[in-house]
Order: structure tokens, then C-alpha cells, then sequence
């Protein structure tokens, strides 16, 4: 099925990036196909490395090489050099459409190693590649985010099959600005399911700071600790997101006011001098072609559902891991469908959220529990050697 939808990309994708990915996925996952047909026991894991091959490292290596990439990777390199020149990534007066940066001032640090190599030797500046620090940030948190956990999980055969797949592998090898996003989520939720709010907090403000698309999390971990480890958790991992946030966007909200909201605010939901190119046909975005009304009908029902998202976590707050980014995927889910402006691409998030908290927190299989008989004067008892007791 992965080889079937890759290999659609080559066919019906006009972005070039797209089609290299699509013609290299599809032949590694078709090989990865016919290695899980062995009947050898490693079999499976060898399928999974050739997915990882072909979906994840092999179109990756051939894009940063030959500079093919989404235009926000652009984006995130030109915001990571103005940040290093001027203190703010965000131009005053942009010409064009790729000028705008509609990310929170967070996302130029992905961009800084661009702008450290950008005059350097020729073979160092592939380094400044920002998917390369956008994948790093994504595998570091989910590690982390593991290691919270207990190291439970299905183990890393399972992990690595996540990351070969194409949820994350075409994000990854294209574009991967949404990848540290994810990973930040994926560790703040971790953390408060651990009962860590300031960690949980940290994690939180580092993500809000990317994107303002992260901030529905603040309402979701917020309840899973009330619910986990009481009011006062809550109330202090709340406190060290929104601090953290404001300090990551406090200097260029003085610096540059008006370029943050046009670019930040108004340039993603339609209201911006620049058409978004994120014109995916989702409700939202049908809805506000239809003029001001239509579009004033989608922010409506976008309020309407984050009110709905957050009456349902105030009624019935999450109580482990897996609601919590269930909870988190719908809001998340809510948000991208009626937004007057967004991507088929963006449901990749929420997706991957709720497979990765099932991955997360499903039981390691032990081996069977052998029993023996201890005597113990006239009587005997079976005790337990090995498993869970």
C-alpha cells in the first residue's frame, strides 16, 4: 500500500522534491515488500531498513545534495541568517510570497547552522541544510521521549518502521519544518504523563515558539497533569510554557511588531497581503473562497470546535498518554480542516501523534511466566520464576 501511494507522487505531484521522493520510496518500500516475504527470522528487520533506505536516507541525500527542497526550507534558512543579521527573521517589507516567514521566532534557530556555514567551505554549507536540524530535533525528541517512558514500547524495530513510513519519511526528506513540532508534542505529553511539569513546560515552550499551531497543547497537557498530578502541576507546567513562550517571542514582537502579525497571523489564515500557497480544498478553505462571509463562517466554526475541544477536556480530562494526544489529534485535526487556509499535509501531525502514543505505551511483551514447586514442610505452592509477579 505505501509502494502504491509513493508511487503516485512521479505521476500526479507538479513539486519536483515530491517526485524524487515518490520514485525512490516506491522502490524501497516494493524491496522492503519482498524482504518481509523471507521466511528468514530477519526477514522483518531487514524489510525496515530497506524502507528507511529508500523512503528516508536515500531521496534525503539526493535532495540536500542537489538543493531540491519545499520553499519553506528556504524560508527557515533565510529566517535563521536575518535573525543572526538584524536580531528578528522577518523581512519589513517582503516582495514576494517565499519572503514571508509565517513561523514564531523559534523556528530561525534551525536556520542558524545555515547561516554559520553559509560562507564557508563548499562541502560543509549540505550541513546548513535546515531538514537536517529539523530531523535531528524530531529523532533527539522521540528518543527523550522514550527514555521517559520507562523504555516501554513495541522497541526500536517498531520505532524505525514509524519513521520509514510514509507519515514521516515524505516530511522528512521534503521538508521536515514539522518534525521538531511533532517531536516537542510527543515529549511534553511524555513528560506530563510522567508527572514532570516543569520539563513538560520547557518541552511546551520550546514547541509554542515554533508555531501557534502548538499552543492547543497548553490546554491538553494542562489537563493531563491536573488530572495525573493535581491543580498545582498543572498550574506550573502552564506557567513555564506561557513564560517560555513569551520570552522566545518577546524580542521580536518589540523589534518587529507588524511584520510578526502580518506574517505570523494574518498571512496563514488568508488575511494577509500574500495569497498562502496552502490551498489544500478542506472545508475551511472552500468555506472562505466564498468572500468575507464564507470566511468569517470558518473562523466561527473554528472557534466552535476549540470550544468544544477544551469543554470536552475540562468534563472529561485525559487520563493517561494515549487520551491525551487522541484528544490532542482531534483538536488538531479541527483546527486544520477549518482553517481558511491549510494543507492535505498538515493531518500528517495528528496522525502521527496517536500512533506514536499507541506505539509509546504498548506493553513489552515478556517471555511466559514457568512455575515451579517449592515444598514447604507437608504443604507445596507454586511460585512464579521469571514475568510479571
Amino acid at each position: 500500500m505505501a509502494a502504491v501511494w509513493a508511487a503516485a507522487f512521479p505521476v500526479v505531484s507538479s513539486l519536483g522534491p515530491h517526485r524524487v521522493w515518490g520514485a525512490s520510496a516506491c522502490v524501497g518500500y516494493l524491496c522492503a515488500a519482498v524482504a518481509v516475504l523471507s521466511r528468514r527470522s530477519l526477514g522483518r528487520a531487514v524489510s525496515v531498513w530497506i524502507a528507511g533506505i529508500g523512503a528516508v536516507l536515500a531521496p534525503l541525500v539526493v535532495l540536500v545534495l542537489t538543493g531540491g527542497a519545499q520553499s519553506e526550507v528556504g524560508v527557515v534558512e533565510r529566517a535563521g541568517l536575518l535573525t543572526v543579521r538584524q536580531g528578528t527573521p522577518y523581512l519589513a517589507d517582503p516582495q514576494a510570497v517565499v519572503e514571508v516567514t509565517p513561523y514564531l521566532p523559534g523556528m530561525a534557530l534551525f536556520g542558524l547552522p545555515g547561516a554559520v556555514v553559509a560562507d564557508g567551505w563548499e562541502p560543509l554549507r549540505y550541513l546548513g541544510d535546515a531538514r537536517l536540524w529539523c530531523a535531528a530535533a524530531f529523532l533527539g525528541c522521540l528518543w527523550a521521549a522514550g527514555r521517559v517512558l520507562g523504555g516501554r514500547g513495541t522497541g526500536q524495530l517498531v520505532g524505525a518502521a514509524l519513521i520509514a513510513s510514509p507519515v514521516v519519511a515524505l516530511p522528512l526528506a521534503v521538508s521536515g519544518v514539522d518534525l521538531p513540532l511533532t517531536g516537542l508534542l510527543c515529549l511534553a505529553l511524555a513528560l506530563a504523563a510522567r508527572h514532570r511539569p516543569v520539563a513538560a513546560g520547557l518541552a511546551l515552550a520550546l514547541a509554542c515558539s515554533l508555531k501557534w499551531t502548538a499552543w492547543p497543547a497548553l490546554a491538553v497537557v494542562a489537563a493531563l497533569l491536573a488530572h495525573r498530578a493535581g491543580l498545582g502541576a498543572a498550574l506550573r507546567g502552564t506557567g513555564v510554557a506561557v513564560a517560555g513562550t513569551v520570552l522566545a517571542v518577546l524580542p521580536s514582537a518589540l523589534l518587529a511588531p507588524g511584520p510578526l502579525v502580518e506574517q505570523v497571523f494574518a498571512f496563514p489564515t488568508g488575511r494577509g497581503e500574500w495569497e498562502t500557497p496552502a490551498a489544500s480544498p478542506l472545508p475551511g478553505r472552500l468555506l472562505a473562497d466564498l468572500g468575507p462571509f464564507g470566511w468569517y463562517a470558518a473562523m466561527t466554526l473554528l472557534a466552535a470546535g476549540g470550544v468544544a475541544v477544551a469543554v470536552s477536556l475540562w468534563v472529561r480530562p485525559p487520563a493517561g498518554l494515549v487520551p491525551a494526544a487522541d484528544r490532542l489529534a482531534v483538536g488538531l485535526c479541527t483546527a486544520f480542516l477549518l482553517a481558511p487556509a491549510g494543507r492535505f499535509g498538515y493531518l500528517a501531525l495528528p496522525v502521527l501523534l496517536s500512533v506514536w502514543a499507541r506505539l509509546a505505551e504498548a506493553p513489552s511483551r515478556v517471555a511466559p511466566a514457568r512455575s515451579r514447586v517449592v515444598a514447604t514442610g507437608s504443604a507445596a505452592r507454586p511460585v512464579l520464576v521469571g514475568g510479571d509477579r
